[in-house]
């Protein structure tokens, strides 16, 4: 039988064997990694909020007490992936490399556009409406990842740019075995739904995020650049570590097909992307009708009114009650 995934599903926080030299550390519903050996690793991404001293008991499990990177480097800033980073970055005292498109919403300068939760999906989608988009704000600690795609810290890796999902998201990949750290450019699990994301886990290789993809047609081209590098393992910002033929062939229908199976077939982005510059966010298309505040106000008001009902039903009988005792 053809093996598709590297490890069996881990239980939130456990270590992720990825490759030699990778390790996932799995953070609810988001991964950080570590790329490296003891004496020189990098951290990529930071996971959710409040989950600093759990990257840090994982890099003490790899690399020894008092372990901490040579330097951070992020995916994107979305806050699922940043959501420890200041925290971190104060302890542990080292820079954080980001896309230039990405630097607006790492030194508090904009916020990102809103998220969709009108793209269709699961209750991640639904809940998305409420996903923080402000900046934080590292001051002098980011750093811009070099035009040539390498870093010192990060020997025989190469950063791509691959927006969509994200102006300056990136994904890492290296050349030798052919590992590929996606970031959300894609995923491998169903991140939009409330049931796949947070307990079964179920591998696919999947769309980016969808709630809170801006640009759609750069999302693809970003699927097809990544695909045209023959990957053999792949780990993603969410969902488990993949790898083999059944992968990259899943890789390949996604990008071969993604107009027609990954683009949503309706929502605020999809006719009409956000834009961005690297001063922030230049133009947002309007909002497109979102029916569910309307449901949950017609729901709500139904409500109301059936307690209005029981309390004027409830007042009448007690009425007649202390009429009929007198």
């Amino acid at each position: 039988m053809e093996t598709n995934t590297l490890v069996k599903p881990p239980q939130w926080g456990t270590l992720k064997p990825v490759a030699p030299g990778v390790v996932g550390i799995p953070i609810l519903i988001v991964n950080a990694y570590m790329i490296g050996t003891k004496d020189n690793w990098v951290l990529v991404d930071a996971g959710l909020p409040g989950n600093a001293k759990r990257i840090k008991k994982a890099a003490e499990t790899c690399f020894g007490e008092g372990a901490h990177p040579k330097a951070i480097v992020l995916t994107h800033g979305h806050f699922d992936h940043i959501g420890s980073l200041e925290t971190l970055v104060k302890e542990w005292d080292v820079p954080v490399y980001a896309h230039s498109l990405e630097l607006p919403y790492l030194t508090g300068k904009a916020s990102y556009p809103p998220p969709d939760p009108t793209v269709g999906g699961g209750l991640m989608t639904e809940i998305a409406r409420l996903f923080p988009t402000k900046p934080i704000d590292l001051k002098d600690r980011v750093r811009l990842i070099p035009s040539n795609g390498e870093l010192e810290e990060l020997p025989g890796w190469r950063i791509i740019h691959t927006p969509g999902h994200a102006p300056g998201h990136i994904s890492l990949f290296r050349e030798s075995d052919r590992v590929l750290i996606a970031g959300d450019a894609f995923v491998t699990t169903n991140q939009e739904s409330f049931w796949a994301a947070t307990v079964t886990k179920k591998q696919e290789i999947h769309r980016p995020p969808a709630y809170f993809t801006q640009d759609w047609e750069a999302a693809r081209r970003s699927v097809e650049t990544l695909a045209s590098l023959e990957p053999n393992v792949v780990a993603t910002g969410h969902g488990l570590p993949m790898q083999g033929p059944f992968m990259l062939k899943a890789l390949h229908q996604l990008a071969e097909n993604f107009s027609q199976e990954a683009l949503p077939a309706k929502g605020r982005y999809v006719q009409e992307p956000a834009r961005f510059s690297e001063q922030g966010v230049d133009f947002v298309p309007p909002p497109v009708a979102d029916p569910l505040p309307k449901v949950l106000g017609m729901i709500g008001g139904a409500i109301l009114a059936g307690i209005a009902t029981y309390a004027w039903v409830h007042h009448t009988r007690n009425r007649r009650g202390i009429k009929s005792i007198l």
